[in-house]
């Protein structure tokens, strides 16, 4: 099982954490966040968030075209490990939303 921390404007939004590989997915908005939503389709008023697929929102958090297949082939990443393709690019995504392993 994997996890990491999402952040929204540098303050800890929740947790992606993946159940089973490219099956199940869980986002849990921290106890102590009352920010803005990281995403209108997960509000706040629900603090957990269940998927039998990569989240849409995170999907769109990842690179296309040529930077994906930079970042495949630099990293050794595998194309259907959206997870890892993430974390990797986490800390420099388009918007609030930032992204890091969490370790524990």
């Amino acid at each position: 099982m994997r996890s990491m921390n999402i952040f929204m404007h540098s303050i800890l939004a929740g947790r992606l954490t993946e159940i089973e590989k490219n099956a199940k997915y869980l986002f849990q908005y921290d106890a102590n966040y009352n920010g803005p939503p990281i995403s209108m389709t997960m509000p706040l008023d629900t603090r957990d968030y269940e998927f039998n697929c990569f989240p849409p929102f995170f999907d769109g958090l990842l690179p296309e075209g040529f930077m994906l297949e930079s970042l495949l082939k630099g990293l050794k990443i595998d194309r259907d490990d959206y997870f890892g393709q993430l974390v990797a690019v986490g800390s420099d995504l388009v918007g609030a939303v930032t992204v890091e392993a969490a370790h524990d």
